[in-house]
């Protein structure tokens, strides 16, 4: 629990100037039905808005200013369901984190080892007949195993007592608490039977189920890990200090206590640390970071800014216009997050699973034990091993295991085609897609310059220019000096003029490189990227770039086209680059020059007409349009954001790998699909035998074991060659 002491009113911001906002952390969540718990009770407060994010356990509280509602009120009503909170603060935000996963760890490696041990005298017992393993020997064997099962259940049960404990002091169940009781009464009763030299022990099936279900438990923890590593590697972004100007005078001010009206000063070459407008001085902001594209803005007096992006030319002035906390930067987190958890399908499966599982899954063992105690003829002993294989028997791995290994198997078939699938759901979704829309910069083209007239210069006037770019650096400048690395730079005296472009002499001769206006030329009218060179009194030469558009581009397009998908290309690049590249790809639908806000509302726009949308897409402001999305699919070239963020990514130059993720996606929804139907049907055998006393513990956990075996099996089957009905 936390510090009782703290005063969670002193963390409140203003969200605007109707609303106060409080975000926190949340930790010992075990499922999504914990997050809809959490956001459910805070929800009944009159006022109160709740976003409990459980992949990166952030809680967000909106409430009215003038609403009867403290901090600490809400943060005691979130403790009284029996988790830890705390402010939010990203540089401890990932600690407990690491804790649970090293617990997991240590917890899954004793396990495992138990499990080795003792099936070892598990398989004796279990092959040899009771002439040969009887009385003392077969005693010893008991009580070698219970040497190693007892400690091991104790200590690898932690993270499931303790998650148990938890929910039943507040009240509450989940879905650990089943799983304790199974694993406890299975102990316990093995010792019992131990004590009583009685001929059956299942120390086996208790060790046996704690090694995979902390198998389950490590695997979750990664996922949300990745979840929480994107959120928190963007909002770092926003942590450290600025400098602002203040009656006149300098200072250094954390990034978190600036306030609009604030006066904030930006050296050449540091991160801008609010969304502000330009007051003095003219430069050019490195934006790839919110539009994805890969040459640098102009942006002067009366222009807008925003947190994140680079200044990379000259000091400059502005007036901060928005705190970190409501930047573009955080409301593009916050839309990804909100996104990510609203839309999944499986949230709310999790929901209902959780809600009825245990109240379930204790009602029918607890029948089960009464039927046999009453109207058995075995004792209250025989009716509590049937009421545990009860509990053993109902565990969901098999229906656990329904989307993940078909997940893992279809993950290396992809894999070895150059894609990385992160995500079941993106499996099923990506089958049903019917819209795709692409990103431009760095999706269907590669994301960087090229130069595309080398000709335009003689050799010795290309020494000269390199001499100038390899001092810059300037995208066009870096694609410059990257075209032709075969020449050596010569040493120049170079000056970079803000917004321009570089000046300077090599080998006795000046020399010019930048914007066309600077040297006197009237616009060409072309979209294209460019720079001029200019030796001496001679004539400007223009150097044309082009971002060129990935392997198997056309080929991708046309392909996806043929299976009747609709195609859109949303960038945030100029109209008539956007077009162009359109009109080459045989893209009917295009619109350019969009925020990363204005393209998650297309997004949701389609999905409100019925549309499945495939988002793929490497940049900022593609981040929550990807987690919007029903799919998404990032480039590895993308940036770490929106890697996290997509279901897939893929590797290398080509397109293609988009269409062969749609073709693999179809054949592993039918495998999912038997998948659950055997799950299901292995619980409708199986309870009712169980109940009926036709299954001990041993049996019940190696049925249930054996449900896995055959759900994994099927899967396997991805792995053969040729169709798969």
């Amino acid at each position: 629990m936390t510090d009782t002491l703290t005063d969670y009113g002193c963390y409140v911001t203003e969200e605007d100037e109707a609303h106060q906002a409080l975000y926190l952390r949340v930790e010992g969540m075990r499922c999504a039905a914990c997050a809809w718990k959490v956001e459910s009770t805070l929800n009944a407060y009159d006022g109160v808005s709740a976003r409990m994010t459980y992949a990166t356990q952030r809680l967000k509280l909106v409430w009215d200013k003038g609403a009867d509602t403290a901090a600490n009120d809400l943060a005691a009503a979130v403790e009284a369901l029996g988790f830890s909170v705390a402010p939010f603060d990203i540089s401890k935000s990932s600690g407990g984190a690491k804790a649970e996963e090293s617990l997991l760890l240590r917890c899954l490696a004793v396990a495992g080892f138990a499990t080795t041990f003792v099936m070892l005298f598990a398989d004796a017992l279990w092959f040899s007949d009771d002439a040969s393993l009887n009385g003392a020997t077969r005693d010893l064997m008991h009580w070698a195993m219970a040497l190693v099962a007892l400690p091991t259940t104790l200590y690898a049960g932690r993270p499931f007592f303790r998650s148990a404990i938890a929910a039943l002091r507040h009240g509450r169940s989940n879905m650990d608490v089943p799983i304790s009781v199974a694993v406890l009464l299975t102990a316990g009763m093995s010792l019992f039977e131990t004590i009583r030299h009685g001929p059956h022990v299942y120390f086996d099936a208790s060790v046996m189920l704690l090694f995979f279900l902390l198998i389950g438990r490590y695997l979750d923890l990664k996922a949300r890990g990745k979840a929480r590593e994107a959120a928190e590697g963007l909002l770092a972004m926003l942590d450290g200090t600025a400098s602002v100007r203040e009656g006149g005078q300098v200072r250094a001010c954390k990034i978190s206590d600036l306030r609009p009206g604030m006066t904030l000063l930006v050296a050449a070459g540091e991160k801008i640390a609010a969304d502000a407008t330009l007051t003095r001085g003219t430069t050019e902001v490195d934006t790839s970071l919110l539009t994805g594209e890969t040459l640098p803005r102009s942006v002067g007096p009366g222009e807008t800014v925003y947190a994140g992006t680079i200044n990379v030319a000259a000091p400059v002035e502005a007036v901060i216009t928005a705190a970190s906390e409501n930047s573009l930067l955080s409301r593009t987190v916050a839309l990804m997050e909100t996104a990510e958890q609203g839309q999944a399908r499986f949230v709310h499966i999790a929901d209902r699973v959780a809600a009825i599982y245990a109240p379930v899954v204790h009602i029918v063992a607890a029948l089960t034990f009464a039927g046999w105690a009453l109207w058995g003829h075995g004792g209250w002993q025989d009716a509590l091993l049937k009421a545990m294989a009860v509990l053993i028997v109902t565990c969901p791995c098999a229906l656990g295991l329904a989307v993940p290994v078909a997940q893992v198997l279809a993950s290396g078939q992809l894999f070895r085609r150059g894609i990385l699938l992160k995500s079941a759901r993106g499996l099923e979704r990506l089958a049903a897609a019917d819209t795709v829309i692409f990103d431009k910069t760095g999706t269907l083209t590669r994301g960087q310059p090229t130069w595309m007239n080398p000709q335009a210069l003689n050799e010795y006037e290309t020494r000269l220019s390199l001499a100038l770019a390899a001092q810059s650096r300037h995208p066009l400048s870096r694609a410059l000096v990257q075209a032709r690395p075969d020449l050596p730079v010569a040493p120049a005296t170079v000056e970079d003029v803000p917004g321009c472009g570089l000046r300077g002499e090599v080998e006795g001769e000046p020399v010019w490189l930048g914007k066309a206006k600077w040297l006197g030329i009237e616009s060409t009218g072309d979209s294209a990227p460019e720079l001029w060179f200019r030796r001496g009194n001679n004539a400007p030469v223009r150097l044309a770039f082009e971002d060129t558009l990935r392997l198997d581009a056309r080929r991708t397009i046309d392909a996806l086209k043929a299976r009747g998908l609709d195609i859109w290309l949303l960038s945030g690049d100029r109209h008539v680059a956007a077009q162009r590249v359109a009109a080459e790809l045989g893209i009917d639908t295009c619109h350019a020059d969009l925020s990363p806000l204005e393209k998650l509302a297309t997004v949701q726009r389609l999905q409100a007409e019925g549309r499945k949308v495939l988002m793929v897409g490497d940049g900022l402001n593609d981040a929550a349009a990807l987690s919007a999305a029903s799919v998404s699919i990032s480039p590895a070239s993308g940036m770490d954001i929106t890697q996290n963020a997509a279901d897939l990514v893929f590797r290398g130059d080509s397109l293609w790998p988009v269409a062969e993720a749609l073709r693999v996606a179809e054949r592993t929804g039918r495998i999912v699909t038997q998948n659950f139907v055997l799950s299901f049907g292995y619980n409708l055998i199986a309870v009712p035998l169980a109940v009926g006393g036709w299954v001990t513990p041993l049996i019940a956990a190696i049925a249930m074991s054996a449900s896995s075996l055959v759900v994994v099996a099927n899967a396997f089957r991805l792995k053969l060659p040729g169709r798969i009905a």
